[in-house]
């Protein structure tokens, strides 16, 4: 099958990676300095916004246009680990207290990547047992993906930092709740091969 246009959205989603990190790393530098150029945030921000809108809309035209590819299923993922760890690494810790008030707290930066990490060992695992890997989108997956996006969203915006709390503490939820999910389904992949 040719390159679908939900794969090109896709490719155009990854490529937009790079973009975001230089606007938000070099806003952070910016700050430190003394010399902030909210220009690059807004930037860094429209950026994001786009990657994450068009993750719903590549997602829809495979389904609707019957495109779904093996290349669509490898590459969606990826677009969306890629966007979302980024953010949440820049946008965590040390680095982000000066430059952005709220900013994430190390702790939802760990809970959201080691989550990813296990998902990507787990795969690996099934992959070396089985000789492929049967990835089901779940529901859970996409309400976590939805509030990690609205977290980087809020601090990325600068809105208040008190609702914040409830915002990292429901998605940490989700994101332990759809780890476990995934962890499951893996489980019984393996014991499929048995």
């Amino acid at each position: 099958m040719p390159l679908t246009l939900a794969n090109k959205i896709t490719i155009v989603r990854i490529f937009c990676i790079p973009l975001f990190v230089l606007c938000i790393i070099y806003y952070s530098l910016g700050v430190a300095r003394g010399d902030t150029h909210l220009a690059l945030r807004w930037l860094g921000l429209a950026v994001f916004l786009g990657i994450f809108l068009l993750d719903a809309v590549d997602g829809y035209l495979a389904r609707s246009r019957r495109e779904i590819t093996r290349l669509g299923t490898l590459l969606d993922p990826l677009a969306d680990k890629a966007a979302l760890v980024s953010a949440l690494i820049l946008l965590s810790g040390h680095s982000a207290e000066e430059a952005f008030v709220p900013h994430l707290p190390v702790w939802f930066a760990l809970v959201a990547i080691s989550r990813d990490v296990i998902l990507v060992v787990g795969a690996l695992i099934i992959q070396s047992v089985a000789g492929s890997v049967s990835i089901q989108p779940r529901i859970l997956g996409k309400i976590t993906t939805f509030f990690q996006g609205t977290a980087i969203l809020w601090v990325l915006i600068g809105l208040p930092g008190r609702p914040l709390v409830w915002v990292l503490c429901i998605t940490a939820f989700f994101t332990a709740a759809s780890a476990a999910q995934y962890l499951l389904d893996g489980v019984i992949q393996l014991e499929r091969e048995k």
